[in-house]
């Protein structure tokens, strides 16, 4: 009898553990927990959000460069055909050497800076005008120069 009792009384105390740890795992996480999770997510999303905007920095950068060249060349082209530099970039856009002209990743207006010199590529050329553009707007690039200057 004393060992029956004995059993039923383990087996309680069995029955009762086993129920206190189903209900812990059934209650979730604990705050500390969530917080940590939360806390990762959050460093995670600072450092992808760092890289993602540096990325389009970039890309910016490279349009810029790409439309000046692009710019640079149609000027040439249209000073070697017509015998004299075009007087603005519209000229550029008349006489079909640029479909439209670009606008300025960075400050996403179509102000570019235009230089007029009197540099003169041939003999025969008759008129001066704009030899160069640069980007209008005097902020630092991610190289540390001006983007005037490129």
């Amino acid at each position: 009898m004393l060992n029956l009792a004995s059993t039923l009384c383990c087996n309680r105390r069995l029955a009762r553990r086993q129920k206190r740890i189903s209900l812990r795992l059934e209650t979730g996480f604990t705050l500390i927990e969530l917080m940590i999770v939360i806390s990762i997510i959050i460093i995670l999303i600072g450092m992808a959000a760092g890289l993602y905007g540096r990325t389009i920095l970039h890309a910016r950068e490279a349009v810029l460069k790409k439309d000046l060249m692009t710019m640079r060349e149609a000027i040439d082209n249209y000073t070697m055909d017509k015998q004299q530099a075009p007087q603005s970039l519209e000229d550029l856009v008349q006489a079909g050497y640029l479909r439209q002209v670009p606008v300025d990743p960075i400050t996403q207006q179509p102000d570019w800076a235009l230089h007029t010199g009197d540099t003169v590529l041939t003999p025969e050329q008759t008129g001066t005008g704009v030899d160069d553009v640069h980007a209008g707007t005097d902020t630092i690039s991610s190289d540390g120069t001006p983007y005037s200057s490129w």
